[in-house]
C-alpha cells in the first residue's frame, strides 16, 4: 500500500524487451535506491512494481503485457521521469489517502492554467470511472495524492501547489499529455457495499 507522497523522481536509463513483457532500469538518487530490497514494492507513476535487481543508484523492474497495456508505462521510453514512492511501513506518517498502485485507467491532460503560484489542471477519464471522482475526494494522478476541486461529467480539475510541481513530474506536464489514474479505494467499496444492500433489499420483498 502507498500514499500518494512521491519520494523521489527517478529516470528510465534502458527498456528491455522480454517476450513481449518488459524489464525496465530506473535510475535515481542512491541514497533512495539503498533502502529498497529485492521483492520490495514502488510505485512507479503510480504502479507497483516489484524490485528484480538492483545497483548502485539503479533497479529493474518488469512490467507485464497487461501493465503495459492499461497503463502509461507501454509508452516510456529511455529518458521518461518517474514519480517514485516505496510502499509504507506501519510506522509511517500518512500523509496522503490509500493507494493501491493498481491503475484504472489511462487519463489525458486537457488544460493547465497558472493559478498564483500552482497549477490548476483539467484531466478527462473514461466515463466508467468518471462517477467514482467526487469534489474534494482524492484521486491518484501518476502516483500523486491529490484533491478534486471541482467535476464535470468525464473531466475534473486539481490544484498543484509549488512543492508539489518541485518534486514529482507533474511540474513538465504538457497538455494532452497520458497520465495514469487510480480512484480513491473507498469509493470502489462504497459502490459494491451499496449494491449489495441493493440486493438485499429486493431479495427481501
Amino acid at each position: 500500500m502507498f500514499t500518494g507522497i512521491i519520494e523521489a523522481v527517478g529516470s528510465v536509463v534502458e527498456i528491455e524487451e522480454k517476450n513481449g513483457d518488459a524489464r525496465l532500469t530506473i535510475e535515481a538518487d542512491p541514497s533512495y535506491i539503498e533502502t529498497a530490497n529485492l521483492g520490495d514494492s514502488i510505485a512507479c507513476n503510480g504502479v507497483c512494481l516489484t524490485v528484480v535487481e538492483r545497483a548502485n543508484n539503479k533497479f529493474m523492474v518488469d512490467v507485464s503485457v497487461e501493465t503495459l497495456s492499461l497503463t502509461t508505462i507501454g509508452g516510456w521510453q529511455v529518458g521518461t521521469k518517474v514519480d517514485l514512492e516505496q510502499a509504507m511501513i506501519a510506522t509511517s506518517r500518512f500523509g496522503g489517502h490509500i493507494v493501491s498502485g493498481h491503475v484504472d485507467r489511462i487519463g489525458e491532460i486537457l488544460s493547465i492554467e497558472e493559478d498564483a503560484r500552482s497549477w490548476r489542471l483539467d484531466i478527462q477519464v473514461p466515463k466508467d470511472i468518471s462517477h467514482y471522482i467526487a469534489k474534494k475526494g482524492s484521486v491518484c494522478v501518476d502516483g500523486v495524492s491529490l484533491t478534486v476541486n471541482s467535476v464535470n461529467d468525464c473531466d475534473f480539475s486539481i490544484n498543484v501547489v509549488p512543492h508539489t510541481l518541485s518534486n514529482t513530474i507533474i511540474g513538465e506536464y504538457k497538455v494532452s499529455q497520458k497520465v495514469n489514474i487510480e480512484i480513491d479505494t473507498i469509493a470502489r467499496y462504497i459502490e459494491r457495499l451499496a449494491a449489495a444492500t441493493t440486493i438485499d433489499r429486493s431479495n427481501n420483498n
